[in-house]
């Protein structure tokens, strides 16, 4: 077999079987491939497409050519969730503690940010002392005794989709539902779950930037899941508009304890709600969505949700004390304040400017080996659909360097439209796929 014939197949439109897909993804991470070849493989798939059984068999190949988290020792059903990325997305800073409480284990993998989206585990790493890195006892003992335990990804999770993703980033073949799809589910899969709920991001700040685009990916990765054996469901789930009020990494650890408290932003306990409620149900908690609902309600007005969140910081080596105190966090003093230039209201917001002015503050990265400043980050006062007048304030700046908040001003000034007609609300869940 020949990767020239293979890629030739593919750019004349015919389906590949699973030996000649094995082929060239094992060819190309043991480097018997060159890249240019699998360039050239990549960008025949953009334009041409792949169907369900060549998304199947590129999932399972990637899936496999790494570890296999093995969660046996967590009784019942497990339950993951994974999102597509999006502006002040904290989801799993929410909705992790709120599920476990319900007694549901969370023994989750999560990412880090790249680009203008954000990282779970970034984020957690602004709690002092908390280890995103377990050793597998530490792991298992964490999700044993407490029912959660949310870490960063092993090394070798599905080390053929990191290679294969790090070509994609730098031959604009990344948003190909195809890829996309079998990228996230080849990860999933090696993570162990028997059950999968997705929350698939669709507007300005998503990969996927319409709801039909959004449908196709869900319905790709539900599609692919079932065929593994996995229960799956995804939520078509709104990013025009940052998720929250916070975007950075401390900034957003502080909202999410304020979530947790009860005293967060509406959008993002109502998201993780609806997520955790179908986690519940997947897991066998509850037969119900109403139901599920209705005991993660309780979880938040109780406090056993917030005292999960202390219990999980305490089992991982953190202070929990950042729950009563958020100074703890270190979001920087710095603040700059960008007031309103007319009267009226916020008719639209670009979430993937605001999350790249974000980036550029430096609470994330253009490449993978950039540090990021955790004290960093942007507290909207104004989101889409909310009035305003002349010198109020839409946003603040928390800042380390006068020449990367200059960098940003302008770029999140565009991000605001400011008009004299008031904006529909829009729904914070725009469909589900099952």
């Amino acid at each position: 077999m020949r990767a020239y014939d293979v890629i030739l197949k593919k750019r004349d439109g015919h389906e590949l079987s699973e030996a000649e897909i094995e082929f060239m993804v094992d060819g190309f991470v043991k480097g018997e491939i060159p890249d240019y070849q699998m360039a050239a493989f990549l960008m025949t798939i953009y334009f041409k497409h792949m169907n369900a059984e060549e998304r199947y068999n590129l999932t399972e190949i990637m899936a496999k050519s790494g570890d296999s988290i093995d969660l046996s020792f967590v009784p019942g059903i497990k339950v993951d969730k994974h999102s597509t990325g999006g502006v002040g997305d904290k989801t799993t800073l929410v909705l992790a503690p709120m599920v476990a409480s319900c007694g549901l284990p969370v023994a989750k993998m999560s990412g880090r940010g790249l680009g203008h989206t954000g990282g779970t585990i970034d984020k957690l790493e602004a709690i002092p002392g908390f280890k995103t890195s377990l050793t597998e006892t530490e792991f298992k003992k964490s999700v044993k005794d407490h029912l959660i335990a949310v870490v960063g990804q092993t090394a070798n999770l599905a080390p053929a989709d990191k290679k294969i993703y790090a070509l994609r980033d730098v031959t604009a073949t990344v948003d190909e539902i195809s890829l996309i799809s079998s990228s996230i589910m080849s990860k999933k899969l090696a993570a162990g779950a028997d059950a999968i709920v997705l929350d698939v991001k669709v507007g300005s700040g998503a990969f996927m930037k319409d709801i039909a685009s959004a449908t196709d990916l869900a319905r790709a990765m539900v599609d692919i899941g079932k065929k593994h054996g996995k229960a799956m469901v995804a939520l078509i789930t709104d990013m025009d508009k940052p998720l929250g009020y916070t975007v950075g990494n401390a900034i957003e650890v502080e909202e999410a304890i304020d979530t947790l408290k009860g005293k967060g932003p509406a959008d993002l306990e109502v998201l993780c709600i609806e997520l955790g409620a179908q986690m519940l149900k997947l897991g066998k908690i509850t037969g119900t969505l109403d139901t599920a609902r209705k005991m993660l309600e309780d979880s938040i007005e109780s406090g056993k949700a917030i005292e999960k969140m202390k219990e999980m910081i305490e089992s991982q080596g953190g202070n929990s004390s950042v729950v009563d105190d958020t100074a703890l966090l270190g979001i920087s003093k710095n603040a700059f304040e960008l007031k309103s230039w007319k009267d009226g209201y916020v008719t639209s917001m670009n979430a993937e400017g605001i999350g790249i002015a974000s980036m550029k503050l430096g609470a994330g990265r253009e490449t993978k080996e950039d540090k990021i400043d955790l004290s960093v980050g942007i507290r909207l006062s104004k989101k889409t659909g909310d009035s305003v007048k002349v010198g109020e304030t839409l946003c603040t700046f928390y800042y380390n360097s006068e020449e990367k908040l200059k960098a940003t001003i302008e770029v999140v000034r565009a991000s605001y439209i400011l008009s004299d007609v008031k904006p529909q609300k829009t729904k914070i869940v725009h469909g589900v796929v099952e």
